[in-house]
C-alpha cells in the first residue's frame, strides 16, 4: 500500500472546498457551490477550470426554466485525489497529535 501523498491542485484552499463539497453528491449546481464558498464567480470559475483541466471534475450544461445552468461533479479521478489528499491530511496530523 502506497503512502498517501498532498495533492498540489487539491491543496488550494477553494479547491479543497469544492471536492470536500462536491464528494458526497453527484453533482451541484455552479450557483450553489459558488454560494457556500462564498467567493466571486470568477474566482469559482478559476478554480473549477484548473480542477476540469487536471480531470478531476466534469461540468455539464443544462437549460432550466430557459436558463444556462453548469452543474459540476467529480470524476472518479477526482474522488480519487481527494480521498488521497484527504488522508494524507490525516496521517500528517496523526503525526503532529
Amino acid at each position: 500500500m502506497s503512502i498517501p501523498q498532498f495533492d498540489v491542485v487539491i491543496h488550494e484552499p477553494n479547491r479543497l472546498q469544492i471536492c470536500a463539497f462536491l464528494a458526497p453528491l453527484q453533482n451541484a449546481e455552479f450557483q450553489v457551490l459558488r454560494d457556500e464558498l462564498n467567493v466571486s464567480d470568477s474566482v469559482m470559475s478559476k478554480h473549477i477550470k484548473h480542477l476540469e483541466k487536471t480531470g478531476y471534475v466534469h461540468l455539464s450544461k443544462n437549460k432550466v426554466n430557459g436558463r444556462q445552468r453548469t452543474w459540476i461533479q467529480l470524476t472518479d479521478s477526482g474522488r480519487d485525489a481527494f480521498k488521497n489528499h484527504v488522508e494524507a491530511l490525516k496521517r500528517l496530523a496523526y503525526l503532529v497529535d
